[in-house]
C-alpha cells in the first residue's frame, strides 16, 4: 500500500470516528436539553436545558476527543485544567454558532422540534470548525 493509500485510510478512519463522536456528542446534548425541558418548564426553561445540554454535550465530546482523535494525554493535572480550559474557549466560538441556529429556529416556528433541529444543525457546523480549532490550539 502506497503512502498517499496509508494516508487516506487513516483520514478516512479519523473522519469517521470524529463524526461518530460529534455525533455521540450531540445526542448527549440534545438528550440532556430534552430531559431538562421535561423536568422544568417555567421561566428560562429554554435557557437552562440549552446550557445543561451544553455543558453535558461538551465533557462528552472533549473526553472522547482527547482519548480517541488526538490521544492526547496531561502532563499533570494543571496542565490537564489547562488544556480543558482552551478546549472550553475554543469552543466559545462553535457554541455562539449552535446556540444562533438553535434560537434562531426557536424564535422563527416556535416548537421544540424546529428548536432542536437547529440545534443539530449548528452543532454539525460548530463541530466541523471545532476540529481546526482544536487540532490547532488545543491539542497540538
Amino acid at each position: 500500500m502506497s503512502t498517499t493509500q496509508t494516508a487516506s485510510l487513516g483520514r478516512a478512519s479519523l473522519v469517521t470516528w470524529y463524526t461518530l463522536f460529534a455525533l455521540l456528542s450531540m445526542a448527549a446534548n440534545l438528550g440532556a436539553q430534552k430531559l431538562s425541558w421535561w423536568t422544568y418548564q417555567g421561566s428560562f426553561g429554554i435557557l437552562l436545558s440549552v446550557c445543561i445540554g451544553t455543558g453535558v454535550g461538551l465533557v462528552v465530546k472533549y473526553v472522547l476527543d482527547k482519548a480517541w482523535i488526538f490521544r492526547y494525554e496531561h502532563r499533570s493535572v494543571a496542565h490537564g485544567i489547562q488544556t480543558f480550559a482552551r478546549y472550553v474557549a475554543m469552543g466559545l466560538a462553535t457554541t455562539a454558532i449552535f446556540w444562533a441556529m438553535e434560537f434562531g429556529a426557536q424564535a422563527l416556528f416556535h416548537t421544540e422540534a424546529a428548536r432542536l433541529t437547529g440545534g443539530a444543525l449548528g452543532l454539525a457546523l460548530g463541530y466541523f470548525a471545532k476540529y481546526q480549532l482544536d487540532k490547532r490550539f488545543v491539542f497540538a
